[in-house]
């Protein structure tokens, strides 16, 4: 089998489907505040490394709302595509062009609710020929059962799935990069685990630094 190219800026588009305040109340597949600090980092990793970026939502008048106050602080004049009805994103002909607009083939999806809209638009994807990447920890659903047997079902479609914070890691790629410092970002606001065991090394080799002067 062979091993597909990487995932870059220059080759992939972050796609994010209905991550609205209305259906937020609803998710009992993880916790809220985990759930909008992955999407809040999926869309920073799109914004901070330049990749393509489509986000879409339903029409304002409906009961799910606007998208999360904390996404849309991120996203700035980013363009949102308003679908009226459409469950497979891609039978909307303008987020379809919008998505085709960036050039890019490689799609990183995430969205709500994960059998759902985001299913659906999975499988439209693919059918459209798209090399599909789910992220599965900046998606959501009513339950933990139904956000996984729909993980399932794209996989053996064939998505692949990934996790926000492992796709920035794959646009950085090399430490020494200078994107690097796109990386430190998102793991100082949204990693805080990982940032602080960072922190405590570079305490401790500052204090052994120190003692050897």
């Amino acid at each position: 089998m062979s091993v597909p190219e990487r995932l870059t800026p220059e080759n992939t588009t972050i796609v994010l489907i209905d991550h609205a305040v209305g259906f937020a109340n609803v998710l009992g597949s993880t916790d809220v505040a985990t759930h909008v600090n992955n999407v809040v980092g999926l869309a920073k990793t799109a914004t901070l490394f330049g990749s393509g970026l489509v986000v879409t939502n339903g029409l304002p008048g409906k009961p799910s709302g606007p998208l999360y106050p904390e996404l849309l602080d991120v996203l700035g004049d980013q363009k949102v595509v308003e679908r009226p009805g459409a469950t497979n994103a891609f039978a909307d002909e303008a987020f379809a062009e919008a998505v085709r607009a960036t050039g890019r083939k490689k799609l990183a999806i995430a969205g709500v609710s994960t059998e759902g809209c985001v299913l659906q638009s999975v499988l439209g994807a693919l059918r459209d020929g798209y090399e599909v990447y789910l992220v599965v920890d900046a998606s959501a659903s009513v339950t933990a059962e139904t956000h996984n047997v729909a993980v399932q079902r794209m996989i053996a479609a064939g998505a692949t799935p990934v996790t926000w914070f492992s796709l920035a890691g794959e646009f950085e790629y090399d430490h020494r990069a200078p994107t690097a410092a796109h990386f430190q970002q998102l793991m100082r606001e949204h990693v805080p685990s990982m940032a602080k065991g960072v922190q405590s090394w570079l305490a401790t080799t500052a204090v052994a630094s120190s003692g050897a002067a």
